[in-house]
């Protein structure tokens, strides 16, 4: 019954408090009368009161953060849990429990294996700071993010933690990359622009940290490339323009250092990923999606028959296999490539990210090379189009 199920979910989560092995909590699949209020998540705190769990309600147009003491916490989970919140997940350094309810008010217990090998450390209870300072950027205002006052507009608060996000993981990328690091000027490509909320993100990343920056956007949608030039003039990003241009078609005048493609669709990501290898860019940053071309290729292996004759699965090891592919093309190219989650899945289920930094000496690619042929056969793929675009240009080279 849901009242055993929550009452062992709740006993998993004050030993694991007091255990110390605590790392976090999650709420979700919310079906109370609060309007807009989407998930919660939870985390250790240290107050000058004592450790807290600091839970953050998001709703969909703000986040309201509330710190508890277990005891207030788990009194208030008794009665929400199964109620309003129909999922409930603890992680801890033992193991993950998860809580599932129905609408009846059953639900079931279930373990898995631990998600996290220790407990994060004990925050202090801080301001966190942004990568943007919302209040500050007009640019959100002028793309309707945020209205006249910095306040984020109804719908717009997971855009606006994307934007924060992919800010704050551009920053890190450039500090890791050898070749980046120290740079105080940089040229940034970002294909498939779109309305240019990255693009800008990129730019007044830049800014804050005195890096002068040269940075183009390149869009195909014409009404799109004007709306961002003219916000990037009345905003104030001299170094920030804005193209008309497919992304398989586009020259950049200059090589850039930085390459961004997200959400470009299928093969529009290899041809972003081409660009970025042939004109040496040192750090790459792309999140792939419509994984078409592999996909229609597939061919299930004897020994993954039975699994990948269901369609969502066949279509979700195509994109497993298409990402993993582009990234040992990346590595035979001299490239360092990982593969991450950009954002929560929550958030959107497009939220792979693939970063690559050049390698300041390139390792031997043959048995890389060996290795993509391996997995291409062994999946019944004959042809991937970054492979092929990388092939053709090193023949043309060599020829």
């Amino acid at each position: 019954m849901t009242s055993d199920a929550r009452s062992r979910f709740l006993e998993k989560l004050e030993a694991a408090w007091n255990a110390g092995v605590f790392a976090k909590l999650t709420l979700s699949e919310y079906r109370g009368v609060e309007k807009g209020l989407r998930n919660g998540y939870g985390r250790a705190v240290e107050l000058r009161e004592g450790r807290r769990l600091s839970m953050v309600w998001r709703y969909a147009t703000r986040d309201v953060t509330k710190n508890f003491t277990l005891e207030d916490a788990v009194a208030s989970f008794r009665s929400t849990l199964g109620a309003d919140w129909e999922s409930a997940r603890l992680f801890t350094a033992t193991g993950d429990w998860t809580l599932q309810c129905d609408g009846e008010g059953r639900g079931k217990l279930k373990a898995s294996r631990p998600t996290f090998s220790v407990a994060p450390a004990i925050e202090h209870d801080r301001e966190k700071q942004t990568a943007i300072a919302v209040e500050k950027a007009g640019w959100l205002t002028a793309l309707g993010v945020t209205n006249a006052q910095g306040e984020v507009r109804a719908g717009m608060a997971p855009k606006l933690r994307q934007i924060q996000r992919f800010a704050e993981l551009l920053g890190h990328l450039l500090d890791e990359s050898p070749l980046l690091r120290d740079r105080r000027e940089l040229r940034v490509a970002d294909m498939g622009a779109g309305k240019g909320y990255l693009t800008f993100a990129a730019a007044e990343l830049l800014r804050t940290r005195g890096v002068t920056a040269g940075i183009t956007g390149v869009e195909v949608r014409p009404d799109l490339v004007e709306l961002t030039n003219r916000v990037a003039r009345e905003e104030g990003f001299p170094g920030l323009r804005f193209e008309r241009g497919a992304i398989g078609e586009y020259t950049p005048p200059e090589p850039p250092d930085v390459l961004i493609a997200l959400h470009a669709c299928d093969t529009a990501t290899d041809d972003a990923l081409a660009l970025a290898v042939r004109t040496g860019a040192s750090l790459i940053l792309a999140a792939p999606c419509c994984h078409k071309e592999v996909r229609a290729q597939l061919t299930p292996p004897p020994v993954l028959r039975d699994v990948l004759r269901h369609g969502i699965l066949a279509e979700r090891e195509a994109e497993i296999v298409t990402d993993g592919l582009r990234a040992l093309v990346l590595e035979i190219h001299g490239y360092a490539a990982k593969i991450f989650e950009f954002i929560s899945p929550e958030e959107t289920s497009k939220n792979l990210m693939l970063s690559a930094h050049r390698r300041a000496r390139p390792e031997d690619p043959e048995p890389l090379r060996k290795k993509l042929q391996e997995l291409m056969t062994f999946y019944g793929i004959r042809h991937q189009r970054l492979f092929t675009l990388l092939e053709n240009s090193a023949a043309g080279v060599a020829s």
